[in-house]
């Protein structure tokens, strides 16, 4: 449940670095998501009228779009870009705010993104944030107004996995609107744990897009976030330290 809006799928996806828009459908298609994330700043969704538009190819009816701020370094950047998103898409207010701290990590720069998100929630947008894995950032962007949490598990398009599980227990554990990973998946065990740790969803781009076979990778991921959501609903067992447990029960054995 985001901002009010239910969806079936906890997989979110994003549509760039795909070969072309028709194996971007295709992968998106087979992942199931709903809701699919566009880079403003990268992808023709109106802006240019001579060139072929994502909306096309993955049409609003079909999909609920997140225009993000990929590529925005600043407050004042990101605001505009997302101002333009709501004027592209006939006043669009589901958006994902990003604000990168420098070209080469992409690490969010927090306090940019603290800025930006005060701005957009008092302008009415429904903000989906990404963030590090700061428990007290994560909580003070709650407080703001945001309608989702979004840490990294580990840096973006870096496929490394959830490097700090302890962190994301402890944004998972105080939140009130929905936690979903965003950023370093890399395959389907990464967003089974992060859902196994209790995210409402997970969010991801590079780790289908940059698959040997994308199609089947976003199958593969939408299986593993299946998998994840249903171990964690299920409750595991505990873990125990030098102490076997037989499968099968011990008393009542026959001789």
């Amino acid at each position: 449940m985001i901002a009010g809006r239910s969806y079936r799928s906890r997989l979110l996806v994003g549509t760039g670095k795909y070969r072309d828009f028709a194996q971007t459908r295709d992968a998106i298609v087979a992942s199931g998501a709903e809701i699919v994330t566009v880079a403003i700043r990268r992808t023709n969704i109106g802006q240019d009228a001579n060139a072929p538009s994502l909306l096309d190819v993955l049409p609003p009816s079909e999909f609920t779009y997140l225009p993000n701020t990929a590529g925005c370094y600043s407050a004042d950047e990101a605001i505009r870009t997302l101002r333009l998103a709501r004027e592209l898409l006939d006043g669009h207010r589901l958006v994902k705010l990003e604000v990168l701290g420098d070209s080469h990590t992409l690490f969010p720069n927090v306090r940019e993104t603290v800025k930006a998100a005060e701005i957009l929630v008092r302008d009415g947008f429904d903000v989906m944030v990404y963030t590090s894995d700061d428990p007290i950032a994560a909580r003070e962007l709650e407080a703001i107004g945001c309608v989702a949490i979004m840490p990294l598990a580990s840096l973006i398009g870096s496929g490394m996995g959830i490097l700090n599980p302890w962190n994301l227990r402890l944004i998972i554990g105080q939140a009130k609107v929905p936690v979903l990973v965003d950023a370093g998946v890399g395959t389907a065990s990464d967003a089974a744990i992060a859902m196994e740790l209790g995210c409402e969803g997970v969010l991801m781009n590079t780790a289908i897009a940059a698959a040997r076979d994308p199609v089947r990778m976003a199958r593969a991921m939408r299986l593993g976030v299946e998998a994840g959501r249903e171990a964690w609903l299920a409750g595991r067992m505990p873990r125990k330290l030098y102490e076997a447990s037989p499968s099968s029960p011990t008393a009542g054995l026959i001789g």
